[in-house]
């Protein structure tokens, strides 16, 4: 269904939103090099690594870089999401094993009440941002349209090129962006259709995965951009603007 071209059926409304998110990443990504890609902006950030300099319990990759990953842990962020699973039918066990955590973990955030403590989460480079993107995309490519049998954590070569990790990176984007758009409403309705190892993708509807993968994408590009602006402050005198104003996804333009 089109109204003067624009398409508000389901399949229509998330391509427009994935391609304009988009198109305002590539923006934002533009010019970024080596440098400014591994740029670490306080001691302790996670990071692509060589191999043998991983500093995280569960760093992984195929190659000689890998990408930083610390132990099993439930974020407080995603309290809601552990109650929406278990009001959904899955057994405690089942969400401790989603999560790579210990069934009294999951015990634990179910009998939660008020809100949850902020986390101390880790601070993270751009080359992190985008190779954990990169990685859960892919990964969700190859266990929906792809031959769902690669391990996720082995389909990126991580590099510290900001070059060449670019233009992998959007040649996946292109790939699931193309296989997105063929899809048909009965797929988006299939509870299964992506087989992702990783999170409640089995247990829903594609188009609430894709609905995630959209969201997933949109806030990682923001990190990315705001770690930019950042990176380039450093080198701004009191006063001076860091550099021409940009807009964001979902930020309201003035």
């Amino acid at each position: 269904m089109e109204t003067e071209g624009a398409r508000t059926d389901r399949l229509g409304l998330l391509l427009t939103q994935f391609d304009q998110a988009r198109e305002m990443a590539q923006v934002r990504l533009t010019g970024l090099g080596d440098e400014e890609y591994l740029w670490e902006p306080v001691p302790g950030c996670w990071s692509v690594r060589p191999r043998g300099e991983a500093t995280t319990p569960r760093a992984y990759g195929p190659g000689e870089w890998v990408l930083d990953k610390g132990a099993p842990e439930i974020p407080a962020s995603e309290y809601a999401e552990v109650a929406r699973q278990a009001a959904g039918g899955m057994s405690v066990s089942r969400i401790a094993e989603d999560w790579s955590v210990s069934v009294e973990r999951v015990e634990q955030i179910l009998a939660h009440t008020g809100a949850p403590e902020p986390d101390a989460t880790p601070v993270t480079t751009i080359a992190w941002r985008l190779g954990h993107l990169h990685s859960c995309l892919a990964g969700q490519w190859e266990w929906t349209f792809g031959e769902r049998r690669e391990g996720p954590k082995l389909l990126v070569d991580f590099t510290p090129s900001a070059g060449l990790a670019l233009e992998r990176f959007w040649a996946l984007i292109d790939r699931w962006r193309e296989s997105v758009a063929a899809l048909t409403d009965e797929q988006l309705d299939t509870v299964g259709l992506s087989q992702y190892p990783y999170g409640s993708d089995a247990d829903d509807p594609f188009v609430s995965v894709l609905a995630g993968a959209n969201l997933e994408f949109i806030h990682h590009m923001a990190e990315i951009a705001v770690l930019r602006d950042l990176h380039r402050a450093r080198f701004a005198g009191p006063g001076q603007p860091v550099g021409p104003e940009r807009h964001l996804a979902g930020a309201p333009r003035r």
